[in-house]
């Protein structure tokens, strides 16, 4: 059991996914200080003359009733900005390297076809009776 656990060590996969976490990690908080300094203004601009931003509030003069449409907006906005990154930067290079290194590898024989395969059994059925 120990020596699985350090062959998976040695493989490498840790390493590369430490690093994608800590790297996603970084992307993560920078985006989310895009959406949250830039985008959610921008929508609560949109808002009109509320200090709170886009949304109802539900009781007046109570800002804890305030419910932010904004905040859920800014964070579709900062979804979609990861998933496109990591689709873009992740995802479709490493299909070409899958595709590349699949179209590099020798194909596999093809299987010979049905009279062959008779034929071949005829062939050792003779030789079989004469030897």
């Amino acid at each position: 059991m120990i020596k699985g656990f350090k062959d998976f060590l040695v493989r490498g996969n840790v390493i590369d996914l430490a690093v994608a976490v800590v790297i996603g990690a970084a992307f993560a908080t920078v985006v989310g200080a895009f959406t949250g300094n830039i985008v959610k203004p921008l929508i609560a601009a949109l808002g009109g003359g509320s200090s709170y931003g886009l949304g109802p509030t539900l009781r007046a003069g109570r800002p804890e009733t305030f419910v932010d449409v904004g905040a859920l907006i800014t964070a579709v906005v900062n979804f979609v900005i990861v998933a496109a990154v990591v689709y873009f930067l992740v995802v479709v290079p490493m299909n070409r390297l899958m595709a590349m290194r699949k179209a590099g590898a020798e194909p596999e024989p093809a299987a010979p076809a049905e009279d062959v395969i008779v034929l071949q059994e005829i062939r050792d059925l003779l030789r079989a009776q004469q030897g």
